[in-house]
């Protein structure tokens, strides 16, 4: 079973200027209206808005939770038939104090009022919507059961890492679930950013960007300051290193017992941090004598592709309703079968 994700960076912005025309795509052209104000979404956040941002770990009561859930909705309807089957979660930090309130929230969710304009449409159009049964599950149990699925890696015992923006998360997994003891999460890739912000500070004026921003020119590796490119490989290389002593290495430490090597052979990367060669070279250096270092295909996608999969078990089977939603704090992934 093919599944297919479609992504946008999870930024908005209160916007009350008519945009119209401005891209022929409508994933770029996401503007939604929440009350009586206007907020762009993801990329047009990016490239029409001055201050994308987004609250770190959000909670559902706030406004940046609930607008980029309506978009990641309503770029789901436009592949998958209703009444909907949604899962969604949040990491081990927030999931106890957001799940009953999120569940509530999504289900109670029966239209969503956008702009078409920025995409070349005609005005503001309200969708209707049907949503069948919500489900909430934590972030590294999503990504697990992905790999999980994956049919040319069927592991036994394995750590897990997700590298998210906000929050890393650890654990032990096993056929039967994660070892609740070897659970974990400290502070994210968002650690990492905002040291390389503050070095480059002490002898560059990066303006008035937000971190979602720089996060954008530290993936690359290079930004513009003062209309001259600037190369962030080495301050990016050095502050990954010391994210993963400081806060990674450490939390594995008190976590992982020696009696849990004993039982596994491989750790499994996901989340966006695994596409940073220097930071899955820090596994390496430190665990490549004992475990070999796993990263699936698309691993910035396992936890959606997770939520999706549990939505197809609460289906049922019926894979045209079944979609699984992201909300991370660097970008949303929207997850669904891609023959719905």
């Amino acid at each position: 079973m093919e599944i297919q994700s479609v992504v946008f960076p999870s930024v908005i912005e209160a916007y009350s200027v008519q945009l119209k025309g401005v891209t022929r795509y409508e994933l770029n052209g996401l503007k939604i209206q929440d009350g009586n104000t206007d907020y762009l979404i993801g990329n047009l956040a990016l490239t029409e808005g001055k201050n994308p941002h987004k609250a770190i770990n959000s909670y559902v009561n706030e406004a940046d939770y609930g607008l980029l859930i309506k978009a990641a909705l309503l770029v789901a309807t436009k592949f998958i038939h209703e009444p909907l089957v949604v899962t969604t979660g949040f990491p081990l930090s927030t999931i106890n104090i957001n799940k009953r309130q999120a569940i509530e929230f999504v289900s109670g969710i029966d239209n969503i009022v956008y702009d078409s304009s920025p995409a070349g449409g005609d005005g503001y159009k309200t969708r209707q919507l049907e949503i069948a049964d919500v489900n909430i599950i934590g972030e590294i149990e999503a990504a697990n059961k992905a790999v999980r699925d994956i049919p040319e890696k069927k592991l036994s015992n394995f750590f897990i890492v997700s590298l998210g923006y906000g929050t890393v998360e650890v654990a032990l997994s096993t056929p039967d679930g994660m070892v609740k003891r070897t659970m974990a999460s400290g502070s994210g890739l968002r650690y990492a950013i905002n040291r390389a912000m503050d070095q480059l500070n002490e002898s560059h004026y990066l303006g008035l960007r937000t971190e979602h921003q720089f996060d954008i020119a530290f993936q690359k590796g290079k930004i513009v300051v003062n209309r001259r490119p600037l190369d962030l490989t080495e301050v990016r290389s050095r502050t990954l290193q010391n994210y993963y002593n400081e806060v990674i290495s450490s939390l594995i430490r008190n976590h992982w017992s020696d009696e849990d090597f004993n039982t596994a052979e491989s750790l499994v990367l996901v989340g966006g941090g695994a596409y940073y060669k220097d930071l899955v070279n820090c596994f390496k250096e430190e665990f490549d004598s004992i475990l070999e270092v796993f990263i699936p295909e698309r691993p910035a996608f396992q936890a959606s592709i997770g939520y999706c999969l549990n939505s197809f078990e609460m289906a049922e089977g019926n894979k045209s309703v079944c979609v699984g939603i992201d909300i991370g704090n660097a970008q949303t992934v929207i997850s669904l079968f891609k023959d719905s």
